[in-house]
């Protein structure tokens, strides 16, 4: 019998129990794998936004909430004589509620904006102006809302018409409802006011000097912050609040499936103590005899972890179809994480097995003649 066949046949002997000590760790692993993987695809999906506009750096106030606090839209003429911007668009996003969708990106964009030339017309028309009362959708937006062209499309108290169905080339800008910014800033009586702008460099400006313009920039408009395009919602603090509470509540999960994974090991050291103290009378040292509950815990992490990123991930897929999700982020369902999940769970393993096999390693030979 080998030293493996020991240990598989340890944790065979209770499938019951190893079994429900494998669901506690997978629960906690499959936490991580959701809530991190969601949050992470958050800002991954904003990130991929920012990068189809075109837009190389963006000019915001990000708060404790997750869309940007609004400024004076006459702030951005302090940028227009710099050398090294290409051009600006002001934009006001909201997240707020639309008819039957409980949330939805609302993203009111300047009129001849260049974040209007990145959008691919698939149906329908784009306005004809500014004030028209109408809106052109994402293509996921269009299927969330179940909207088609000529269809009415409520915003606040006032209902325009669906007149184009837009591929914006990212998940969030297929999650859009886009109207022009003068349009909703009248309709949601922001008159004058926007809550970013995006700023597109002059050709040739290498990352350094992206960089340095936001500087400039952040001396310009204290009012509000440059960053470079995608890190701007990452170092938001409401993002850093959604990324805290996740692992918090990961973290946990995790908990509990340490103290599952030391009850099931100490539980297996008091059960087998007679077989323990056998091995020891037959030269096995103690050492050995640690690496065995310490082995069989780590196993037991490994397998929970597996099943973890499996639940985790059809859990992901799951929560991407519900309409507050849907069409406002891709979560991020990595390989990297799913090592990095796999690995705390084995971690798990090993930490709770310490204290069982320092137990076990404490056990005399004599111990055997026992009963």
């Amino acid at each position: 019998m080998t030293f493996f066949t020991v240990v598989v046949r340890g944790l065979w002997r209770r499938p019951v129990r190893t079994g429900l000590t494998l669901v506690g760790i997978s629960i906690g692993i499959a936490a991580v794998v959701t809530l991190v993987g969601l949050s992470r695809g958050f800002e991954k999906s904003w990130e991929t936004g920012m990068k189809a506009r075109g837009t190389d750096v963006v000019v915001s106030n990000m708060g404790t909430a997750l869309a940007p606090k609004p400024f004076e839209q006459s702030v951005r003429d302090r940028l227009l004589g710099l050398p090294q911007i290409a051009a600006t668009c002001a934009i006001f996003v909201d997240l707020t509620s639309i008819e039957d969708s409980s949330m939805m990106v609302v993203s009111a964009r300047e009129w001849e904006g260049f974040s209007w030339k990145s959008l691919t017309l698939l149906s329908g028309r784009m306005p004809q102006d500014a004030m028209e009362p109408a809106v052109v959708l994402g293509q996921t937006a269009a299927e969330a809302l179940k909207k088609k062209i000529g269809d009415p499309i409520q915003i606040e108290a006032t209902e325009l018409t669906v007149v184009g169905i837009v591929d914006g080339g990212a998940l969030v800008e297929n999650g859009s409802v886009i109207v022009s910014l003068p349009l909703y800033q009248d309709i949601t009586g922001n008159e004058g006011k926007i809550n970013i702008i995006d700023v597109r460099a002059a050709p040739g400006m290498t990352e350094t000097d992206i960089k340095a313009l936001c500087d400039q920039i952040n001396t310009l408009i204290p009012e509000a912050r440059a960053m470079v395009a995608g890190e701007h919602v990452g170092n938001s603090e409401a993002y850093r609040f959604i990324r805290a509470m996740s692992w918090g509540t990961s973290l946990l999960a995790v908990i509990v499936g340490v103290l599952g994974v030391m009850n099931t090991m100490l539980m297996t050291v008091f059960e087998r103590k007679q077989e323990i103290c056998i091995l020891l009378a037959m030269g096995w040292k103690r050492g050995r005899i640690m690496s065995m509950i310490l082995l069989e815990s780590a196993l037991l992490g490994l397998l929970g972890g597996i099943a973890g990123v499996l639940i985790g991930a059809l859990g992901v897929k799951v929560m991407e179809t519900l309409p507050a999700i849907h069409g406002l982020l891709e979560p991020d369902l990595s390989v990297p994480l799913f090592l990095v999940s796999v690995a705390i769970a084995v971690g798990v393993g090993v930490l709770s097995g310490l204290y069982p096999a320092w137990r076990s390693s404490r056990l005399t030979p004599s111990l055997a003649m026992q009963g």
